[in-house]
């Protein structure tokens, strides 16, 4: 039985841990790598994690920036965990009270606007300290802890799940940094995140001297004379044009989905006359069930075969993400909404207080006497939070946002913890605050190390509860094989969907080193640019 003396021992051991999870945050906030190319982020989690006793596989389910830990002190439960690790390209802030690039880096390289670094923290630490209190008191049972890569790409946690890692856990608790009211020092109820499917299409010009040619006038493909094919670059060009069109004939208006490109390949030609040979985009739908997708995938194809032919080219499709939408579990909320009740909602001291009202004489604001917005420092029942939530969707959408913890849920009860990240108060005028302020804020230690004393604490309370607290798993366990019919294989149980190799081989950006230096960033910065001409 869970008693008031571990639960007091355990936080103890939070606390002890703070100037570590504080110092190791700010290590992969600076790493800021991005989707697929999180290499240094890895190794580090990878060597502590080893050091702290666990066992760990490198690369799991072939992907080269994942990893599967595992402790176990004898027979007993096993509950998962993870830490995310990703940054984001175009975000890359420095952890201070201005708006700049991280030292020596491009201000198109990466960054962590959530932040994952803080988000695997938060949840390692509760990890740690369970561990430790198993260590000194003989509590029986298994802790494994994923490193999950692109989760900005709903990346990894697919294919994990298809490739059966999750099948061993009795439950799961997932960890995020507030992004949007209400979902703030909650849990959420049950409108959980929705499905996802990443594609990219790889537009190829392979014979381009079959376009429209009366004969062999000219020693090369495409002489200066004569018509050219028009390419790889107008087939990913008509492609990002049309698809356009999909959001308004496709895409239902007021159910909140969403459909962002990104080209990721585009030239392999110069200004001679040649066509060029080869495009990538990639789409990243985001919608609340697999049958909506799979409806936009459908035209998608349909766009892209049409613009190959348009464009002299063959066209591929590639999977990115195939991701389940969210299952709920009320009896894991609840218990990890009454350890968070128990540890309190973060608090800002008076240096982060300090930093945030530089922020604003910076922006030209008057410093506010209380900077920082106030639902951070304010608890919200699940079910409050899941009644403002409805507010703002149709009776009928019965899934919102996006992130692939959702796969955890199909195979183990599961929680989604929500705890308060620092941002700044309305302001006064009514203006919005620019991006690069809740980034910054993400790197300044005594702004969100709050945000990670609490989730570690809530995090490692609420694994104690599944070890210790009589009937708490079972509840849990109960509730997922309701609501799936039977549990794993049930009725009502939806299988993973991932059927593609991990997507690692594309051109994702990245910190790439060259003659000029190491740690450089795909893209150069700016002052490496000739100045632009007038």
């Amino acid at each position: 039985m869970t008693t008031q003396t571990q639960r007091d021992v355990l936080t103890q051991r939070v606390d002890a841990l703070m100037p570590q999870l504080s110092e190791w945050n700010q290590t992969i906030w600076h790493y800021a790598e991005t989707a697929w190319r999180e290499y240094r982020s890895v190794r580090f989690y990878v060597d502590l994690l080893r050091d702290y006793g666990f066992e760990v596989e490198e690369g799991s389910a072939g992907m080269p920036t994942a990893f599967c830990a595992t402790w176990s002190n004898g027979e007993g439960p096993t509950l998962g965990g993870y830490a995310e690790y990703d940054a984001v390209p175009g975000n890359c802030q420095a952890a201070d009270v201005v708006k700049r690039p991280r030292d020596n880096l491009s201000p198109w390289a990466g960054g962590h606007t959530d932040p994952h670094s803080a988000l695997g923290m938060g949840s390692l630490g509760g990890f740690l300290a369970m561990q430790a209190l198993m260590k000194e008191q003989g509590i029986t049972g298994t802790l494994k802890f994923f490193g999950e890569p692109a989760e900005k790409v709903r990346g990894s946690k697919p294919i994990h799940a298809a490739r059966g890692y999750y099948d061993d856990l009795d439950a799961a608790i997932s960890f995020h940094p507030f992004y949007m009211l209400p979902l703030c020092n909650t849990t959420r109820w049950d409108t959980h995140c929705g499905a996802a499917y990443g594609v990219i299409y790889t537009f190829l010009c392979e014979s381009p001297e079959t376009w429209m040619t009366r004969g062999s006038h000219s020693p090369i493909a495409a002489s200066h004379a004569s018509a050219r094919a028009p390419g790889a670059n107008d087939a990913v060009t008509q492609m990002y044009t049309n698809a356009k069109a999909l959001r308004e004939h496709v895409m239902a208006s007021g159910l909140n989905w969403s459909m962002n490109e990104v080209i990721l390949n585009a030239g392999q030609a110069t200004a001679d006359n040649l066509a060029a040979q080869m495009s990538q985009i990639q789409y990243f739908i985001r919608v609340s069930s697999v049958e909506q997708a799979e409806h936009v995938v459908r035209g998608l194809d349909h766009i892209a075969e049409s613009v190959a032919k348009l464009t002299h080219c063959r066209v591929e499709r590639h999977w990115v993400a195939k991701s389940r939408p969210g299952l709920p579990n009320h009896s894991m909320a609840e218990l990890t909404y009454a350890n968070l009740e128990r540890v309190g909602p973060p608090q800002l001291g008076k240096e982060a207080i300090e930093l945030a009202r530089r922020i604003q004489a910076n922006l030209g604001m008057s410093p506010m006497e209380k900077p920082f917005l106030a639902d951070i420092e304010t608890l919200r029942t699940p079910q409050d939070a899941e009644h403002e939530l409805r507010q703002i969707l149709p009776p009928n959408q019965t899934h919102f946002t996006s992130d692939d913890y959702t796969e955890y849920s199909w195979h183990a009860p599961t929680v989604r913890l929500y705890i308060g990240r620092p941002a700044l108060a309305p302001r006064d005028d009514g203006g919005a605050y620019p991006d690069w302020v809740m980034n910054a804020l993400g790197g300044l230690a005594p702004c969100i190390d709050p945000m990670i004393e609490t989730a570690a604490k809530t995090v490692g309370l609420t694994l104690l509860d599944l070890f210790q607290k009589p009937g708490a798993l079972d509840e849990a366990r109960a509730e997922f094989e309701t609501r799936t019919g039977g549990g794993v294989g049930g009725e009502e149980w939806m299988a993973p969907l991932c059927d593609y190799e991990p997507p690692i081989h594309f051109r994702w950006p990245e910190y790439v080193t060259t003659p000029r230096g190491e740690n450089e960033w795909v893209i150069p910065a700016s002052n490496e640019c000739p100045p632009a001409s007038r």
